[in-house]
């Protein structure tokens, strides 16, 4: 198992990586200590956030092990980092592209536990009628999210998604 800490726009984040790839991102509530060695099986992590963050990457190419996950969240994450960049899919669009039209809010709860938030777009997530729902760093990260990777259409609309659920309706 290797890790490090990079810095970031959102803050400071850990990267956690075993043999078999890329298991874990979290962004760290104080400030870490930014890693001066990144290991080995971290720097194409390191390279394409940084790209990412840039807006010169609009996929992630990395290999990510899915072990320990249950076998419905790995189905889930695996379509959702099929998401293109820009664009969102409702949980119930993933439901039905899982031919399980009545698993919403199971995929929600597998959406929300990503260990991989960035990496597996769970920000390109939204509700049935384009709410904003929640979000394991946070909604206002949900929304520079969605603004960084499509700011023509998120930027104008950004506050339409604080509105009351009843005044989107």
């Amino acid at each position: 198992m290797s890790s490090c800490v990079i810095s970031s726009p959102f803050g400071d984040m850990q990267l956690e990586a075993s043999s078999r790839g890329l298991t874990a991102l979290t962004l760290l509530d104080k400030n870490g200590t930014v890693s001066k060695d990144i290991p080995l099986t971290l720097q194409a992590t390191v390279a394409q956030l940084a790209e990412y963050f840039a807006g010169d990457r609009t996929v992630f190419d990395l290999r990510i092990d899915y072990s320990g996950l249950p076998a419905f969240q790995v189905e889930v994450l695996k379509v959702v980092r099929t998401i293109p960049y820009g664009r969102t899919r409702t949980y119930a669009q993933i439901a039905r592209h899982l031919d399980n039209p009545k698993a919403a809010r199971a995929v929600g709860r597998a959406n929300g536990s990503n260990p991989l938030p960035i990496i597996i777009p769970c920000h390109r997530v939204i509700g049935a009628k384009g709410a904003l729902t929640g979000y394991a760093l946070g909604l206002p990260m949900k929304k520079q999210l969605l603004c960084l990777e499509n700011p023509t259409t998120y930027q104008p609309q950004i506050n339409l998604f604080d509105l009351p659920k009843e005044a989107r309706a």
